[in-house]
């Protein structure tokens, strides 16, 4: 049977036109989400490029022909950076621009007038390229994400395979070679992207949701000035960890954190200053700490940290540690990164609750206020 590419490609167009307007208004319209904008995007450049494609043939084949492999090759840039989104990473500058300008440059040099694949091994090498791009961003996607992101990465790869199919064969073969046509020529590649992109399409939905669940619920546990878990997020989950044992056997260590005169910094400095001085000591927590520790902002200049499984010496060299961190940061106008007491209290399978611990730190950190400042006293 002989497939008719004008007629496939029309198909395609038609189909990726559909998929565009039913997951803009299904999807993208109601959660602003950027891996549904980046999708609908794609879509728009697929659509795009097979209708350029449509006047192959014709007199306009000399600058339609480049266009619609720099648009085939943006679509798949869109999916890259869509599935780049996922991890809240920008998409690199390189892979944006770079890419299409140099399929756009191969195909404007090799004879477009008269050569139906002009710059093929490029548009086909950077097809494959940006496909698997998004086949590894959706692979490096931590195992809590939708389970859809599995058969969704493996689709993506057999893409790209297909694609480096492809350029293999027209290096080898050339665009007239028997296992070029028969295999991977137009005709079979469009019906085999239709076939993907239908699929795919439906399991968008399912990552799109995720995507804005997680941002609603980020914004939810999250503190605005610092970034950290806010007080009630940190409670719900140091509450949950002091009653699940298997973590690190029900031991470990609370942390409370006070900035020493933070009410001068915004008397002198203003509050922007105090921000500043809020922030970087939030840093500097961050880069402390472990993946598996808590850090929360419990209110005003005051910090909570819980560290299961640390000790007492290990709880003193992490709040040593931290001060370090913040007097290492470059100041402006004058302003000086003010010192912190700390409050260690020390915590077991038999503690009552994160409440209880929270108030043998403060009594802690209340000592080490009386005691002069900028050091750390622990409970007992």
């Amino acid at each position: 049977m002989v497939l008719d590419t004008a007629t496939l490609r029309v198909a395609f167009g038609v189909m990726a036109l559909v998929l565009g307007l039913l997951f803009y208004f299904s999807s993208y319209r109601y959660t602003r989400s950027p891996y549904s904008g980046w999708w609908c995007l794609a879509l728009v450049f697929f659509l795009a490029g097979s209708a350029a494609f449509l006047l192959d043939g014709t007199p306009h084949q000399w600058w339609a022909n480049p266009l619609g492999n720099v648009l085939l090759v943006h679509g798949g840039v869109a999916v890259w950076a869509g599935a780049r989104s996922l991890r809240d990473v920008r998409p690199q500058r390189w892979v944006f621009t770079g890419v299409p300008l140099v399929t756009l440059v191969a195909s404007a040099l090799d004879n477009p007038g008269t050569n139906t694949w002009s710059g093929g091994p490029v548009f086909l090498g950077a097809m494959c390229l940006t496909i698997g791009l998004a086949s590894r961003e959706l692979w490096r996607l931590e195992p809590g994400y939708s389970r859809v992101r599995v058969p969704m990465a493996a689709a993506a790869g057999g893409l790209s395979v297909f694609y480096f199919g492809r350029t293999l064969a027209f290096l080898l073969e050339g665009q007239n070679g028997p296992t070029f046509v028969t295999i991977f020529g137009s005709a079979v590649t469009t019906l085999v992207t239709m076939v993907l992109l239908v699929v795919v399409s439906f399991s968008m939905s399912a990552l799109s949701n995720e995507q804005q669940t997680r941002t609603l619920r980020m914004v939810a546990t999250r503190d605005d000035l610092t970034g950290l878990l806010n007080r009630k997020a940190f409670l719900d989950m140091a509450a949950e960890l002091l009653h699940d044992p298997a973590v690190t056997q029900g031991t470990g260590a609370l942390i409370l954190a006070d900035l020493d005169h933070f009410k001068s910094v915004n008397d002198t400095h203003g509050h922007a200053a105090g921000d500043v001085a809020l922030q970087s000591f939030a840093g500097a927590c961050l880069n402390t700490v472990r993946s598996t520790d808590l850090v929360g902002r419990y209110g005003g200049e005051e910090f909570v940290l819980l560290l299961p499984g640390a000790s007492a010496s290990r709880a003193e060299k992490i709040a040593g540690e931290i001060s370090r961190h913040l007097a290492q940061i470059p100041t402006t106008d004058g302003l000086e990164m003010p010192t912190v007491s700390y409050g260690v209290a020390l915590y077991n399978p038999g503690t009552s609750g994160v409440e209880d611990l929270i108030a043998s730190a403060d009594r802690a950190l209340y000592m080490a206020k009386s005691q002069g400042r900028n050091r750390t006293v622990h409970s007992d």
